[in-house]
């Protein structure tokens, strides 16, 4: 497993980091395969509070319970699940929903803190100042050691870059989606701040799933992108490995954050680190396939 530091963090984190969201709601299943990631080498572990309406964060702490010290966990605050039996979630980034929430996290992932607690979106209209406020206090009182964002919105991520201490930012990225290539990336790269690519896959649109519209990408471009990736696989590297190994080669990206539900598709993840890396031509080929997007909106 190939290790990076995450942004000024002291964070090394595993090339392939575990998305815990994909967890089923078996503990002992849960468990055995969260243990199969940390013999694979992977110790970085992402979850959130509303994941399963926080019984992922609770599989999660019982399947890691003696080996905290081998592993890094991550969570995220900033969506409250409405009382009303809607299902429906309310954005709320204030101070107090933030220093209130971490106390049921860390009770559910029976730890005392976390590695990093990342604010689960966010928009230009929040009270960032205040948002930035509690997660300095939470890592003031040790409950957590860094802090940082999951975002898409380029807005959003200037202002915490210019305002905060964020080591980090979650966003999607994969061949199908290359918006943050435009400003993002490199701005996160000058100031030395961690990226945690989620959606390297597209959804299995880029492994093995039939082709379908994706963003603003037709079937036919879908397929076309698909058709590439699998062109430059082989018994050596299998498509999803070729997607993520598209994306770890990104100078920026810290690490990818996959999804993962089996054993098999553990090995075949973990599989994209020791998997022959792309050639620039691979890259260039893979690169000139599509028309690469932007992002339309909070730009």
């Amino acid at each position: 497993m190939h290790f990076h530091v995450l942004g000024k963090s002291t964070l090394s984190v595993s090339g392939i980091a575990f998305g815990c969201m994909s967890l089923g709601k078996n503990d002992k299943e849960n468990a055995a395969l969260i243990n199969n990631a940390i013999d694979a080498g992977i110790n970085y572990f992402d979850t959130a509070d509303i994941y399963q309406d926080g019984f992922n964060e609770e599989t999660l702490g019982k399947a890691v319970k003696g080996k905290r010290d081998r592993i890094l966990i991550a969570s995220k605050v900033g969506n409250q699940r409405r009382t009303d039996g809607s299902g429906a979630l309310d954005w709320n980034p204030t101070k107090a929903h933030i220093l209130s929430s971490i106390e049921g996290t860390l009770k559910r992932l029976q730890t005392d803190y976390l590695d990093l607690y990342q604010l689960h979106g966010g928009t230009i209209d929040d009270p960032i100042d205040e948002t930035i406020d509690a997660f300095e206090m939470l890592q003031q009182q040790g409950k957590i050691r860094y802090y940082g964002i999951s975002s898409i919105r380029p807005n959003v991520i200037r202002e915490y870059i210019q305002r905060s201490h964020i080591v980090s930012v979650m966003m999607q990225y994969s061949l199908l989606d290359r918006r943050p290539e435009e400003t993002c990336l490199p701005l996160l790269e000058e100031h030395t701040t961690g990226v945690l690519a989620r959606g390297t896959l597209a959804g299995g649109l880029l492994a093995d799933k039939p082709a379908d519209t994706y963003l603003n990408y037709s079937v036919d471009e879908v397929y076309k992108m698909s058709s590439a990736v699998h062109a430059i696989s082989g018994m050596s590297r299998n498509a999803s490995q070729t997607a993520l190994q598209f994306v770890l080669q990104q100078a920026a990206i810290s690490s990818a954050v996959v999804g993962i539900r089996t054993r098999q598709q553990l090995d075949d993840i973990v599989g994209a680190i020791t998997a022959p890396a792309l050639t620039d031509n691979e890259i260039a080929f893979l690169r000139s396939q599509i028309p690469v997007n932007y992002y339309s909106q909070h730009r």
